[in-house]
């Protein structure tokens, strides 16, 4: 059963006749873009059926709302309820060949030698955009990176610049409000505390470490180190609400071949638009960890990225803890090709993850 809003969809719903004619249509228009004639459908079949009787069952489907015909007398194209159906229903997903399994792996594993996490991801990215000819997306907390040094250095009588470094070599820095009675030496005592904690941790993982151990460990820091602790993580934990990650995006120059009307250049210019303010970023994060696996965004069905005649298929990644802690996939038209990009982008989610894991 495949559910669009109010209506819902089952195999059973179609004779095995409309389904193939179904199907034929669905994976001409994946290919060619154009709009699929009865002709073309009776001689991709091969069946003993007359275009009028073809016509008969497109009609059929025009009218459950899987077909529309974008001009009088033209052939049909799926709708993006068909395209949903299509994919959740009918379409046959494959398997990546070895040599293309290794060519991604090496393509990927070579950026191990930057000894970057981003530079991985963005290598992840380029491949997927070149291998798809669609735009490859990576998005990753960055409030989830691993730590290798934590320090509070004072800029004003009431406030110090917090300074993070990750383990691979990025940082980040935010500036804390100090309480006005606030010696220096709390500021070394909090840095020194926090780097004892670190042990290759993420934010998350300390903020959640330091809620176990707080009325332990409250003799050992004062007041006011404590103050400074609770300030600098306080910065960096409410980062999602105005900083959702970093976002990678490779290969946006594909989404503009095979464009053939305006409304098709205004979508792609909204959509740049969309990834440049990193627009619903925390919304895909959330759909992501809804569920393992790949997850599938057609047309303005999420309102995703104002993603209105765009389609997006997307995985979650996971660190050495198996948490989520980032998607990554390809953003193309809604004629991608599903049965194509599916399994490309779960096996190179797995392969992020084992790296950065």
């Amino acid at each position: 059963m495949v559910t669009f809003g109010e209506q819902a969809l089952s195999l059973s719903d179609l004779d095995k006749r409309s389904r193939e004619i179904f199907r034929s249509i669905v994976e001409t228009y994946l290919e060619t873009g154009e709009p699929v004639g009865s002709r073309n459908v009776s001689r991709k079949l091969g069946i003993s059926l007359s275009p009028a009787s073809i016509r008969n069952v497109m009609s059929d489907l025009e009218h459950m709302g899987l077909l529309h015909s974008p001009h009088t007398s033209a052939g049909r194209l799926p709708t993006e309820i068909g395209l949903r159906f299509f994919v959740d229903a009918l379409l046959e997903v494959g398997d990546l060949t070895q040599d293309e399994r290794r060519a991604i792996d090496a393509q990927v594993r070579a950026s191990q030698k930057a000894n970057s996490a981003e530079q991985v991801l963005t290598e992840a990215s380029q491949m997927l955009s070149g291998l798809s000819m669609g735009a490859g997306v990576v998005l990753t907390h960055k409030s989830d990176m691993r730590l290798k040094h934590i320090e509070f250095v004072r800029i004003e009588p009431l406030k110090a610049l917090a300074i993070l470094v990750s383990e691979d070599g990025s940082v980040e820095n935010r500036v804390v409000d100090l309480p006005g009675d606030l010696p220096s030496s709390a500021l070394v005592e909090a840095s020194n505390y926090l780097n004892a904690q670190i042990k290759g941790r993420t934010l998350s993982e300390i903020r959640s470490e330091l809620e176990k151990v707080r009325d332990a460990d409250q003799a050992e820091l004062d007041l006011l180190s404590q103050k400074v602790i609770d300030a600098g993580l306080a910065v960096w934990g409410g980062e999602s609400a105005t900083d959702p990650g970093t976002l990678i995006v490779r290969g946006r120059s594909n989404l503009l071949t095979d464009l053939d009307a305006v409304e098709d250049l205004e979508r792609i210019r909204l959509l740049f638009d969309d990834l440049e303010s990193k627009k619903d970023l925390i919304q895909l994060l959330g759909l992501a960890e809804q569920g393992d696996g790949v997850r599938i965004f057609i047309g303005s069905e999420n309102n995703l990225f104002s993603l209105s005649g765009s389609s997006l298929v997307v995985s979650p990644y996971r660190d050495s803890n198996q948490r989520i802690v980032g998607v990554l996939g390809v953003i193309g038209p809604t004629r991608l090709n599903y049965a194509r990009v599916i399994p490309m982008v779960d096996y190179t989610a797995r392969l992020v993850s084992r790296i950065l894991g």
